[in-house]
């Protein structure tokens, strides 16, 4: 994936900008399952009808359009990246799918929201792109804008243990340990209930919930 270092201090990190090559590494690192890939984290998720979502670091937005068609008419899905060509794109997919998903530019650590707005937060392939005070951030503002007994669904990449080829270059952009996300989870007063390889290439996430109301 291409993309720069960005100078706005409230998105410290790497911002992706090329949206169709971010479309490619999806259909590779998936082995052309991008529908199963997923359906999988939507699976983790427990999505009920009616629910209100976000997907931080949104990306095309094919996984929030993905959810918002599983909610059912009182459903609600919102999806933020730093990347205005990723936004830009995102839009025209939800377009031509004909389904209702509010895409904004933002940033990962500063999320738009007011607190506890959201059932479940997504994001995807997006917290190795962080260094770690920002991905902490970021795991405080989704805890932020969960609602009580809300659940957040992370995944990213481990270390690459694929051959030298193309699907390795891919993965080179970077990684980040499931420890560390979950640390990243918990510290922000998450409780990690579920956790492991996602079951696509070098993929793994970690489920967690927010405390329920007293």
């Amino acid at each position: 994936m291409s993309g720069h270092k960005n100078s706005d201090s409230k998105t410290p990190g790497l911002v992706l900008h090329d949206a169709r090559l971010y479309d490619l590494t999806v259909w590779l690192m998936t082995l052309g399952r991008e529908r199963a890939f997923r359906d999988k984290i939507l699976l983790l998720a427990r999505l009920k009808p009616g629910e209100s979502v976000l997907d931080v670091g949104c990306g095309t937005g094919s996984l929030a359009i993905a959810a918002r068609q599983q909610l059912g008419p009182a459903g609600n899905v919102r999806g933020i990246d730093a990347s205005p060509e990723m936004i830009a794109r995102a839009v025209k997919k939800a377009a031509r799918a004909r389904t209702n998903v509010d895409f904004q530019q933002a940033a990962a650590q500063d999320l738009p929201f007011k607190d506890a707005q959201f059932d479940v937060v997504f994001t995807t392939v997006m917290l190795h792109h962080l260094p770690r005070p920002s991905r902490d951030q970021c795991a405080r503002e989704m805890r932020r804008v969960l609602k009580p007994k809300g659940r957040v669904v992370a995944v990213d990449f481990a270390a690459s243990t694929a051959p030298k080829g193309l699907l390795r270059r891919f993965h080179r952009h970077g990684h980040v340990k499931l420890d560390d996300i979950i640390a990243s989870l918990e510290a922000a007063g998450l409780t990690v209930t579920e956790s492991g390889d996602l079951g696509y290439g070098n993929l793994h996430f970690a489920l967690a919930t927010a405390p329920g109301s007293t």
